[in-house]
């Protein structure tokens, strides 16, 4: 009776500090400080079945053929709705139904609310044609069901974008680039043919030499030419490792000499990568492709592995050590190695994710799905991500290199004093 009391006191005043705690702290500090406990138990679980179920899923489709055969009638579903919407007098533009939380980029699609929303669901490997090359899929396709398919097989994608959930429509209709691409170009380079469902309805295939015009301005077209139903994408043999070489650069100078000098080497390098953690200091990375004919057993670094540390932070240690490495690194865990982390986004909603500790406990669930976080953040987390929160991703020319890392180190200086009103002094980026 008297434990019961005692609850019945306690319960409340809990709650009272905690309101006054939220209070005085500001609902946004909590929110950005204390997400990781949302994300730790709730995302993470629910990401850990989500991805479980797709790759049953997909390895279901696949291996019973049930994908091609339901692929006709999902296309002719798209078609469908098209020709609804041009009966009913085209009221709106087009789009995709896929809600905007659903994509990997950060920016909120506003757009589909006011547009007329086609279902174009279509998330299926369809075909591995070994003879000619390809591989057939779907627009929604990731990168993870590629490499999870593929690599076993012994082939790969020559252009292979790093995050897991990345898909062939949004990496096609906009851009894909990745650490082989001074050999092989962007990834629309190695697409051989798109289908796509146009605006009167019909359904057309686009290749260099059959509507090549509509074949070349599919990419970058961010889906304003038709809706994509499927791709073929030329495949190369795989092999089980990736030679890398990490070479700590310490000057700005070094790195735009010792960049463009290795991806356009003769010696012919599969992977070419540099990470800057400032405007002096970077880490090259050189990586070629072996079977292990080296005898690599002995050297083999599995990064992929759920209580390795996330990949950026175990490149910086060369660079803190001032000393060169190599490594041999499975291959699909190369592929990915930016996945775990989601590149270095993970270190600012959960702080002590790279943890040795956290790794080992929870490092198998992680990362959170980008969708989730992105369907859960409330208004107060969507303003501080658009008013605060800077993503670099964008082309330069490579002799525009040392100007770039200049200007993005001088705004991103500007950008942290205006926003946070800190002196420069105080600043290292």
């Amino acid at each position: 009776m008297e434990c019961t009391k005692s609850l019945y006191y306690l319960i409340p005043t809990i709650l009272i500090l905690l309101f006054s705690w939220m209070r005085f702290k500001g609902l946004e500090y909590i929110l950005i400080n204390y997400r990781w406990v949302f994300v730790c138990l709730f995302l993470l679980p629910i990401s850990v079945a989500y991805d479980t179920f797709f790759f049953i899923r997909s390895k279901l489709m696949f291996s019973t053929n049930t994908a091609p055969k339901k692929h006709e009638e999902l296309v002719e579903k798209v078609q469908d709705q098209v020709l609804q919407w041009n009966r009913a007098g085209r009221p709106a533009k087009m789009c995709t139904a896929r809600p905007g939380w659903q994509n990997i980029s950060f920016r909120r699609g506003k757009y589909k609310n006011s547009l007329t929303n086609i279902d174009v669901c279509l998330r299926d490997i369809l075909h591995v044609d070994v003879e000619r090359k390809v591989v057939r899929v779907e627009p929604m396709v990731s990168m993870g069901q590629i490499t999870a398919l593929l690599n076993p097989m012994g082939w790969t994608l020559p252009v292979l974008p790093e995050l897991d959930d990345l898909t062939v429509g949004g990496l096609i209709m906009g851009v894909g680039i990745e650490s082989s691409s001074h050999l092989h170009g962007l990834f629309q380079e190695c697409c051989v043919s798109f289908d796509l469902v146009l605006a009167d309805g019909s359904l057309v295939k686009c290749t260099k030499d059959m509507r090549s015009d509509l074949f070349y301005s599919v990419p970058w077209s961010y889906g304003t030419l038709g809706f994509l139903v499927a791709a073929e994408i030329k495949i190369i043999p795989a092999k089980k490792y990736v030679k890398l070489e990490y070479i700590p650069i310490t000057s700005r100078e070094d790195l735009c000499e010792l960049l463009p000098a290795a991806a356009s080497s003769d010696e012919r390098f599969d992977f070419v990568e540099a990470l800057a953690y400032d405007e002096n200091r970077a880490v090259l990375m050189k990586g070629r492709l072996t079977d292990g004919e080296e005898g690599c057993n002995a050297k083999v670094n599995a990064i992929g592995r759920w209580y390795k540390p996330w990949f950026f932070k175990h490149v910086e240690e060369f660079l803190e050590r001032n000393q060169a490495g190599v490594e041999y690194i499975p291959l699909r865990d190369y592929y990915h190695r930016h996945s775990r982390s989601i590149f270095w986004e993970l270190q600012d909603i959960v702080p002590f994710g790279n943890n040795i500790i956290f790794r080992i406990l929870c490092g198998w669930m992680v990362p959170p799905k980008v969708s989730l976080l992105k369907l859960t953040q409330g208004e107060t987390i969507k303003r501080l991500y658009e008013n605060h929160h800077m993503v670099q991703d964008m082309l330069v020319p490579m002799d525009k290199l040392g100007d770039s890392l200049a200007c993005f180190h001088k705004e991103v200086k500007n950008f942290i004093v205006s926003k946070l009103k800190i002196k420069v002094a105080d600043i290292q980026v």
